[in-house]
């Protein structure tokens, strides 16, 4: 009698890779954000005119801080949800003061980016920061109880 070859369970495959992806798409996303930042602040990376922007200036340079630091923290996985909710709130202020006073679509006032990263720290603010994540390693190590010192005797 000969077996039949069993088809792979799809479903199961993804759900065990669910963490996993959402952990490299929060990595992913919140490094190119950071480069945002670090581009305004610090002038690097393409900056416009070369130059970074003057320290404390609103919104721009403030905003930059946000995804300098938000972003970071997403990056390395401490403190996601809120600084998650904070950047896509940054984002959302982004898009309504500059792009939507341009014009109504995205497509239309440049407003792509600020859009897609907003929704995109929303979703990792809902769902969690996934693998991968510093804080997860930090809670699971401050969880474990520490092994009983032994004094050697003489």
């Amino acid at each position: 009698m000969t077996s039949v070859p069993r088809t792979p369970d799809l479903h199961g495959v993804a759900e065990l890779a669910r963490p996993h992806t959402l952990g490299l798409f929060r990595i992913v996303t919140a490094l190119l954000f950071v480069c945002h930042g670090a581009k305004t602040l610090f002038g690097i990376l393409g900056a416009a005119h070369g130059a970074a922007i003057p320290t404390g200036q609103w919104p721009g340079w403030w905003a930059a801080l946000i995804q300098l630091v938000g972003g970071g923290l997403v990056l390395v996985g401490i403190g996601t949800r809120p600084a998650a909710l904070l950047c896509s709130g940054s984002m959302a202020y982004a898009y309504f003061t500059v792009h939507q006073e341009r014009a109504l679509w995205p497509i239309q006032n440049g407003g792509e980016l600020p859009v897609l990263f907003c929704w995109i720290f929303l979703a990792i603010a809902v769902t969690g920061p996934g693998s991968l994540a510093l804080g997860a390693l930090l809670r699971r190590t401050a969880q474990t109880p520490a092994a009983p010192r032994t004094v050697p005797t003489a």
